[in-house]
């Protein structure tokens, strides 16, 4: 498989292993509601993922992620203008740890744009193995052209998406809506219920599928040219006495089979172009963290929608999700609102000034975002955390200051490179 070579590409590679363990210490003053599992980290992610790992290793059902695009406009906390190799030996080992986060049965979502997608594609298939690679989704984040350009007006992002095992993974999927459901009705009262009807033939031509068929009024209709039907015609015959053709109210039409909505899927397939209009823009995003602080507004949000598309498409109720580049803290608000566990990771003093504010005013019941669609009524809690002293000193010897409990998830992982599921 090829491989992607950088400037500083070695040293990328071995900053995992030398990252090292830390404790992560709760901050009560920080933390809201009630106490459970949802967990908001302050500190460089590299470091708090891989003070997750004994913790939660292979248990992150869906993983989204909205890096720097290394573009020069992300929000001043971030070093968005990296060069490519620095930004690749960024993201790296970070890409590592969450591969190990990630259960067997989940998926990593990445949004990403025009000027790193192809490198990040690379890294990806060399860290979650190209035969794992899902599919590039276009998330449409603008809907009006720029028109002081200099060449194209770049109106879309990419989400990079992932499984960990792509032979076991398969996304949910997506609700109906009822204008899809609209599309049924019962013309001849089906016994069967309401129904919609679709083309009986196809352009794969066929000559044992190229036969006159005879209307109900007595006409005599054949195939378009270049066109067969898509049954034989002794299928055709049992789906006549089936009850599963229709010739029309007058019964001299085109012939067209039945598909009834009791044989329909619960829901969608989803598709790789999500528009504005089913998932939000950029100017949703902004009003939607305007609510929660007005200065320092971050340049390319994204709006609540997206990440609620993302997380039905990835995970259920209860499923743990992850952001390690939590930034305004979208994710985590769409998480609670979902009724999804999570974990948010973000390393400047927003974290306190925007995430805080924004999760404790989504927990009180607020209504922006995707809140009316789902009925939040509010509820839930996150408790609150950074980064504390190291678990080993350089020689390897424990911290004399650790709790016991720590220590046991931490030998536990050492021993079995496994999470350990319960402490008693």
């Amino acid at each position: 498989m090829p491989t992607l070579e950088w400037l500083n590409k070695k040293e990328a590679v071995k900053t995992t292993d030398k990252t090292p363990y830390k404790l992560l210490n709760i901050k009560p003053e920080l933390s809201c509601g009630e106490q459970n599992e949802n967990m908001i980290i302050k500190g460089d992610n590299l470091e708090a993922l891989k003070a997750l790992l004994p913790y939660y290793k292979g248990q992150v059902k869906c993983i989204y992620i909205d890096p720097p695009y290394n573009t020069g406009s992300a929000f001043k906390h971030y070093d968005d203008n990296l060069e490519h190799s620095t930004w690749l030996s960024m993201m790296y080992p970070r890409l590592e740890l969450l591969r190990e986060l990630l259960a067997e049965y989940g998926s990593i979502w990445i949004s990403i744009d025009d000027d790193e997608q192809a490198y990040l594609k690379v890294i990806c298939d060399e860290v979650f193995g190209r035969k794992n690679f899902v599919n590039n989704v276009i998330w449409q984040k603008k809907f009006s052209p720029q028109n002081d350009t200099k060449w194209l007006s770049d109106n879309h992002d990419f989400i990079v998406v992932y499984a960990k095992n792509k032979i076991i993974w398969r996304p949910n999927l997506l609700p109906r809506s009822e204008g899809m459901d609209a599309r049924y009705t019962n013309p001849d009262n089906d016994p069967r219920g309401i129904w919609t009807s679709g083309d009986l033939s196809v352009k794969t031509y066929s000559a044992t599928y190229d036969y006159p068929i005879t209307t109900p009024s007595g006409g005599i209709i054949n195939p378009s040219f270049g066109r067969c039907w898509r049954t034989s015609k002794e299928k055709f015959a049992e789906l006549v006495a089936d009850n599963r053709i229709w010739f029309g109210k007058n019964g001299s039409n085109t012939p067209r089979i039945k598909r009834f909505i009791s044989e329909v899927k619960d829901g969608i397939t989803p598709m790789t172009i999500w528009t504005h209009k089913e998932v939000g823009h950029n100017q949703d995003a902004r009003k939607e963290i305007i609510i929660f602080n007005s200065e320092n507004i971050f340049a390319t949000p994204k709006p609540e929608q997206l990440i609620e598309r993302v997380l039905t498409l990835g995970s259920i109720p209860g499923d743990l999700v992850l952001d390690s580049f939590l930034g305004s803290g979208t994710t985590a608000a769409v998480a609670q609102k979902m009724g999804r566990r999570y974990i948010g990771i973000e390393m400047g003093e927003h974290a306190i000034t925007h995430v805080v504010p924004r999760l404790k005013k989504v927990i009180e019941g607020e209504q922006g975002g995707i809140s009316k669609s789902l009925n939040w009524q509010g509820g839930g809690g996150f408790t609150f955390y950074d980064l504390g002293d190291l678990i080993f000193d350089e020689k390897g010897n424990i911290n004399k200051q650790i709790d016991f409990k720590s220590l046991a998830f931490h030998i536990w992982f050492s021993e079995t490179k496994t999470a350990m599921r319960e402490y008693k």
